[in-house]
């Protein structure tokens, strides 16, 4: 597929997709600031953000590119934070940010500089807790990387953050998203794409793809590519969702698979990558509440993905407020079922571990369910017993009581 390449130097037209996909990219990056930059006795926060199909920075309407939102959330989160802090008798913490910014096209990445260079001296002013460096690469993304991954190396930032909004899937490989993720402590990657593009990256033939597919996974795809009127349908988005994230689960420990909503059908994907399951559960939670940005089909619980979409199993999951009843419905009976098949209990931070990476969910709802499930006491390190979800802590135990409801049949 040839990609379709923005007019970014005579000013690209801001499509509704885009608007959701940057929407959740603010919120989510602030909140990273914010969960990175928590700890009282902290005074010092480093990391790098890669921009690898940067844009012009504007679109035609005046809306920011992810450049510029980049920039303009450093400098609004930097203040907000220090200012939190300060109210707590608490130090104030710098911010150093490496930023790289890579287009393909020259003429591209001097309107850029052009966008970007009233934001960056108002850093200089108006946070001055925040140090950034701004660098530019003009090259194709794949090309450009190892440079890039130097540059990281010698900066020694162990934080890093990819944003990787390309017009075809072929420009980022699943090899390329892993290196990333082995690379760095604490990695983090959203990718954006096209469901076509992938599919048409995908092959059945181990020579002309790298993870050759089994023939009815295959059969789904050439379904989709004969009749795109089917990703219009919700049961379609998952199978779509089934074949993406069993291509590129291995890529991270932590993959969320989820499309952009669109009422003319699911065709763009939002993807989030991360190491840590602390990530996936901010991500989950910026997902509720930036409300019907992205949509999942499958179930609402635990595990997301163990259903068959063609067999009308699954339900629509848009991250709102009547998504959010069905997964508490769903967790109350997954919840306890998870621990009894880990033996009869294990700590809060084993269960976010293993849950957290097939599960939609909302951190509130999980926690809501542990608390009010009739079969789960949540112990303390003290050997006390929670009864607030906003108390559960990763130190506590999730442990089966000794008198069990008829819900699992012992």
């Amino acid at each position: 597929m040839t990609a379709k390449p923005y007019r970014f130097v005579e000013g690209a037209v801001l499509e509704d997709h885009t608007k959701k996909k940057h929407d959740v990219l603010s919120q989510y990056f602030r909140q990273y600031l914010i969960v990175r930059c928590q700890l009282p006795q902290q005074e010092r926060f480093r990391l790098a953000i890669v921009d690898g199909f940067a844009g012009g920075g504007r679109y035609a309407c005046g809306s920011y590119g992810s450049p510029l939102i980049f920039v303009d959330t450093l400098i609004k989160t930097t203040n907000e934070i220090n200012t939190r802090r300060a109210a707590n008798a608490m130090k104030p913490i710098q911010i150093e940010c490496l930023l790289i910014l890579n287009d393909i096209d020259r003429s591209v990445v001097e309107v850029l500089k052009e966008n970007l260079a009233p934001l960056e001296a108002s850093a200089k002013v108006e946070a001055t807790n925040l140090r950034l460096v701004i660098e530019y690469h003009n090259d194709a993304f794949e090309t450009i990387y190892p440079v890039i991954k130097a540059r990281i190396n010698s900066a020694g930032c162990s934080n890093v953050f990819f944003n990787l909004d390309q017009c075809g899937y072929k420009f980022v490989t699943s090899q390329l998203i892993r290196d990333i993720m082995a690379s760095w402590k604490r990695a983090e990657v959203l990718l954006t794409f096209m469901i076509s593009t992938i599919l048409a990256y995908l092959s059945p033939d181990k020579e002309k793809s790298r993870v050759p597919l089994e023939a009815e996974v295959q059969a789904r795809i050439d379904a989709i590519k004969a009749d795109q009127q089917l990703l219009t349908k919700s049961n379609w988005l998952g199978v779509c969702e089934k074949i993406i994230f069993e291509h590129l689960r291995e890529c991270a420990s932590f993959v969320s698979p989820f499309s952009i909503t669109n009422p003319n059908g699911w065709h763009y994907w939002l993807m989030h990558f991360a190491t840590s399951y602390r990530a996936r559960q901010v991500y989950n939670d910026v997902l509720h509440s930036d409300g019907l940005s992205q949509a999942h089909f499958g179930k609402s619980g635990l595990r997301m993905l163990a259903y068959d979409p063609l067999a009308g199993s699954g339900q629509l999951y848009l991250f709102d407020g009547s998504s959010r009843q069905k997964a508490i419905d769903s967790l109350n009976e997954d919840i306890p079922r998870f621990i009894a098949e880990s033996g009869d209990s294990l700590s809060v931070e084993e269960f976010y571990t293993a849950a957290y990476n097939e599960t939609p969910a909302h951190s509130d709802d999980i926690h809501r369910s542990i608390i009010e499930c009739t079969d789960i006491e949540v112990i303390t390190p003290n050997g006390g017993r929670r009864r607030e979800p906003h108390a559960i802590d990763i130190g506590d135990t999730l442990k089966l009581k000794s008198q069990k409801s008829f819900v699992f049949g012992f």
